[in-house]
């Protein structure tokens, strides 16, 4: 999956971590720099990935080392971006 410049996505395309990261702030509903479960479903279902809601979940899971249910710091932020790349099969390339 990939991000382009009018963000939308293109399977056959990479991305780099800070377009990601852009990527990913479009689904912070409430504006308060963190993604939350629900933003992170919302994110990946608009990728149509396939069974979202439960990937959203195991993101989570991977991603929130203090168990907030927030994706809320620079090294969780790191850590979803693996789960991206390992779990979920996003080219994302280094900065």
């Amino acid at each position: 999956m990939a991000l382009m410049c009018c963000m939308q996505v293109q399977p056959q395309r990479g991305m780099t971590v800070e377009q990601f990261k852009a990527w990913l702030r479009r689904f912070d509903a409430d504006h308060d720099g963190s993604i939350s479960h629900e933003e992170l479903k919302e994110a990946l279902q608009s990728l149509r990935i396939w069974f979202g809601w439960w990937k959203a979940r195991q993101g989570m899971k991977e991603a929130d080392s203090n168990h907030n249910g927030q994706i809320d710091n620079p090294k969780e932020i790191e850590k979803l971006v693996n789960y991206a790349q390992q779990r979920l099969h996003v080219k994302i390339y280094g900065e």
